[in-house]
């Protein structure tokens, strides 16, 4: 009831603010005050969400209008594209705004960001390498998926900006360890996406088989690209999984004074490595090709779930931080939905459109 009073008081606050607060603390207030209110990973998520309904439109029209899938497919790609960079500035944005540089994953909020930024990056890469589609789906499908794990995360946890509970708070090793094994877990999570597209347009499709030249180009055994590209991230999922795992165990050495104590996270990280490294035993020694590949690819799926929210829901250990748990049913969906296409990829050949 006294408005001009509280004004007055209000301007006093100000003017205490002011002097208190460095002009970059202010600039810091103002970008999380723009950020949060721009909602910019909302548009993210519609835009990765458009991008995967035109590579879809793309996969639709091979068949029908090569060309026409072409014009579709480079469209897809550059909203791809585009929703990088807002992506890109957004994660920068919340490193600054947290003064840790080169550290992009905080909490399990940041990971789901981050994963996801990483899974577009080399889907881009492989688009621009083999024009096949295929990363334009894969990228478009993580982008929208994390984003999507990253709301609810945010939803459940309300402060996005907060930091893990780590013995050693150092942005050296939170911008290696960290940084380097959620990069195996993104790599790991590419190869699935690719064999699980693998064995989609080949028990549903005759996309597999070869496609007809467009704008010059030969025409390409698709299913073969497809086994190339799919070999390829297992590799990188085997060196960033490995290389972060070995830091994880020197930075928990000189933490808790062991390198390794069989905690459960540490368990879900080493199984990540051993499977990868199954999968490119299995492909030299001629054990599996390119279909086989694709069926395991979908176990490291799996695996990378349960080791990055599955662990957490034990409650027990020196990694746990914390778990929505309505995303169980999210790592059931997962769980359950790759068991029935791994069934389904070990059918016979016959069986199969392409």
């Amino acid at each position: 009831g006294k408005p001009a009073e509280f004004n007055a008081k209000l301007d006093e606050f100000r003017i205490l603010q002011d002097k208190a607060l460095s002009s970059q603390d202010r600039f810091r207030i103002g970008l999380e005050h723009f950020l949060n209110g721009a909602g910019y990973y909302y548009t993210c998520t519609g835009l990765y969400g458009i991008a995967l309904v035109v590579s879809l439109a793309a996969l639709l029209l091979l068949s029908l209008s090569p060309a026409t899938a072409e014009g579709f497919r480079r469209g897809a790609f550059a909203v791809l594209l585009l929703t990088l960079v807002l992506h890109t500035v957004t994660l920068f944005a919340r490193m600054y705004l947290m003064d840790r540089p080169l550290v992009f994953v905080t909490n399990l909020y940041s990971s789901a960001v981050f994963i996801g930024w990483a899974g577009v990056i080399g889907s881009i890469v492989i688009e621009r390498m083999f024009r096949l589609n295929v990363g334009n789906l894969v990228g478009a499908f993580l982008g929208v998926g994390t984003c999507i794990i990253a709301h609810n995360l945010a939803a459940s946890g309300g402060d996005t900006l907060e930091m893990m509970q780590a013995v050693l708070d150092t942005n050296f090793w939170l911008a290696t360890h960290v940084t380097t094994v959620t990069l195996g877990y993104s790599a790991t999570y590419m190869a699935g996406l690719i064999g699980l597209l693998y064995l989609v347009l080949g028990m549903f499709t005759e996309v597999l088989k070869k496609v007809p030249a467009v704008d010059g180009r030969p025409a390409q055994d698709v299913g073969r690209k497809i086994g190339q590209i799919l070999y390829g991230v297992v590799c990188f999922a085997v060196l960033f999984s490995f290389v972060g795992t070995v830091l994880g165990g020197i930075w928990a050495d000189y933490s808790w004074g062991r390198f390794w104590g069989w905690d459960p996270k540490e368990n879900g990280a080493v199984l990540i490595v051993i499977w990868n490294a199954l999968i490119l035993h299995a492909r030299w020694s001629g054990l599996v090709k390119d279909r086989g590949i694709a069926v395991l690819a979908l176990g490291g799926n799996m695996i990378t779930t349960w080791s990055w929210f599955g662990t957490n829901l034990l409650g027990v250990g020196l990694h746990t931080y914390g778990f929505n748990k309505d995303l169980q049913m999210v790592c059931l969906a997962v769980w359950v939905s790759h068991i029935f296409f791994i069934i389904g990829g070990m059918s016979p050949r016959r069986w199969w459109v392409s």
